[in-house]
C-alpha cells in the first residue's frame, strides 16, 4: 500500500508541478494588467474589473475545450489509441476556432450595452468599453490555447504548456508596460495599451501550442482537416461542462454586481479580491489538472482499483494544498493591496475580504481536486446539476447580505457556494456511479 501511494504521489507530482507553474503563469496575465492599470487610478481599475468579469464569463464558458479534451484524449491514450486521441484533439481545435469566431462577432457590437448592465459611472463605462473592444479580438487565439493545452494534458504532457505560458506571460508584461506607459518617442495608450499587449501575447502563445499539436498529429497520421461528426461530438460532450461553468461564472457576476451597487471603491476592491482568488484557484487547480489526465487514463485502461486509489491520494493533496494557500494568503493579506493601488480606501477594504478568502481555501482545495476527478471521468452532467444547486443557495444569500458590505458578501460565497460544492462533490466521489470504464 505504501509503495502504491508513493507511486501515485510521483505520478501526481510529475503532472501537477508543471501544471502548477503554468497555471500560476496564466492568471499573471490578469495580475499584470491589474498592477499596471491600478497605478493609472481607481476608475481604470474599476473598468478593468467590469471588463474582466465579462471576458472571464465569455471565455470560461468554453473551458470545456481544455477540460473535455483532456478527458477524452486521456481515455483514448489509456486504451492504447494514440492516433484516435490526437484526432479528437484536432476536432477540439476546430471547435475552438468556430466558437471563438462566433463569440467575437456577437459580442463586439454589444460591448457598451453589456458594460452598462453593471451600472458604472460614465468614466468607468467608457474605459471598460475601450478595453473590451480590443480584448475581444483575442477570443479565437485564447480558445485555441485552451483546446491545445487540453490535448497536451490528455497526452500526459504538462511541460509544454508551462514553457509557452511562461514565455507568453513575459511577453505580456513587457508589452503592457511599453504600450500603457510608453517609451522614448511613443506616448502610452493607457488602458487600451494593456488590452493590446495581452492580445498580442495570446496570439503568439496560441500559435506555439497549436504547432506542437499539429506536429504530433502528423507523426501519428491523424487527420488535420475539419471533421464535422467529430466536431459535433466534441460540442455535445461540452454542453454539461458549459452549464457547470455558467453556474460558476454566474456566482462571480453576482458578486461583481453586488459590489458595483456599493460604489467604485468597493468595485475596485472586488476586482482585486477576485483576481487574487483566481490566482489561488489556478494554483489549487494544478492537482485537478493531474486528476483529469490520470483519471481519464486509468478509466480508459479499465483500471477501477487504480482509479479509486489515485483519487484518494488526490483528495489528500487537495486538502493539504488548500491549507497551505490559506495560511499564505492570511499572512500576506495586509500587504497585497500596496502592490495594486495607491487608494487607501481600497487597500483598507481589501484586507478583511482576503482573510475571509483565506479561511475558504481548504474548501477550495478539495472542491477543485474532485472537480478534476469527475471531469476526467466524464461525469459532467452531475457536475452541472451540483453547480446549479450551489448557485441556488448562494444567490439569495448574496442578495440578503451584500448590502452589509464586501466581507459579508464573501462570507456568503465561502459558506453557501463553496461549502455546497464541497458537500456534493464528496458525496459523488465516494460512490461508484461516476467510474465508467473503457475508451
Amino acid at each position: 500500500m505504501v509503495v502504491t501511494a508513493r507511486a501515485h504521489d510521483r505520478e501526481i507530482l510529475r503532472l501537477a508541478v508543471p501544471a502548477f507553474l503554468a497555471l500560476v503563469a496564466e492568471p499573471l496575465f490578469l495580475l499584470a494588467d491589474s498592477a499596471i492599470i491600478g497605478h493609472l487610478g481607481t476608475p481604470p481599475l474599476a473598468a478593468l474589473g467590469i471588463a474582466s468579469a465579462v471576458l472571464g464569463t465569455l471565455v470560461s464558458l468554453c473551458i470545456f475545450l481544455a477540460y473535455g479534451t483532456t478527458a477524452s484524449v486521456a481515455r483514448q491514450l489509456g486504451a492504447g489509441n494514440t492516433r484516435g486521441a490526437l484526432a479528437q484533439g484536432v476536432d477540439g481545435l476546430w471547435l475552438a476556432v468556430l466558437i471563438g469566431a462566433l463569440v467575437t462577432l456577437l459580442a463586439l457590437p454589444l460591448t457598451r450595452p453589456i458594460v452598462q448592465l453593471f451600472g458604472p459611472g460614465t468614466r468607468v463605462e467608457d474605459l471598460a468599453v475601450t478595453y473590451l473592444q480590443i480584448a475581444l479580438l483575442g477570443t479565437v487565439p485564447l480558445l485555441l490555447m485552451l483546446a491545445a493545452t487540453g490535448v497536451l494534458r490528455g497526452l500526459q504532457d504538462t511541460r509544454t504548456p508551462l514553457v509557452v505560458a511562461v514565455a507568453g506571460n513575459v511577453a505580456n508584461v513587457v508589452l503592457n508596460l511599453v504600450l500603457v506607459y510608453g517609451v522614448a518617442g511613443f506616448d502610452g495608450m493607457g488602458i487600451a495599451g494593456s488590452a493590446l499587449g495581452t492580445l498580442l501575447a495570446q496570439v503568439g502563445s496560441a500559435a506555439a501550442l497549436v504547432g506542437v499539436v499539429v506536429r504530433a498529429a502528423r507523426r501519428e497520421s491523424a487527420h488535420l482537416r475539419p471533421d464535422l461528426p467529430g466536431i459535433r461530438q466534441a460540442g455535445r460532450a461540452g454542453v454539461p461542462l458549459i452549464m457547470r461553468t455558467l453556474m460558476l461564472r454566474a456566482s462571480l457576476l453576482v458578486m461583481t454586481y453586488a459590489a458595483a451597487r456599493l460604489g467604485d471603491p468597493e468595485l475596485a476592491t472586488m476586482q482585486l479580491a477576485l483576481t487574487i482568488w483566481t490566482f489561488l484557484a489556478f494554483t489549487l487547480d494544478a492537482v485537478a489538472i493531474a486528476a483529469q489526465a490520470i483519471t481519464g487514463r486509468y478509466l480508459g485502461a479499465g483500471d477501477a482499483p487504480g482509479t479509486r486509489a489515485v483519487t484518494q491520494r488526490m483528495e489528500r493533496w487537495g486538502w493539504l494544498s488548500g491549507v497551505v494557500t490559506g495560511v499564505a494568503l492570511a499572512a500576506v493579506s495586509p500587504f497585497l493591496g500596496q502592490l495594486f493601488t495607491g487608494d487607501e480606501v481600497v487597500r483598507d477594504l481589501l484586507v478583511p475580504v482576503l482573510l475571509v478568502a483565506a479561511l475558504a481555501q481548504p474548501l477550495a482545495g478539495i472542491v477543485f481536486v474532485l472537480d478534476g476527478v469527475l471531469i476526467g471521468a466524464g461525469d459532467a452532467v452531475y457536475l452541472a446539476w451540483a453547480q446549479l444547486l450551489s448557485l441556488a443557495l448562494f444567490a439569495p444569500a448574496a442578495w440578503l447580505l451584500g448590502d452589509r458590505g464586501l466581507v459579508w458578501l464573501w462570507v456568503a460565497f465561502a459558506v453557501c457556494f463553496m461549502g455546497a460544492r464541497a458537500v456534493t462533490l464528496l458525496l459523488r466521489a465516494h460512490g461508484d456511479r461516476w467510474m465508467r470504464l473503457g475508451a
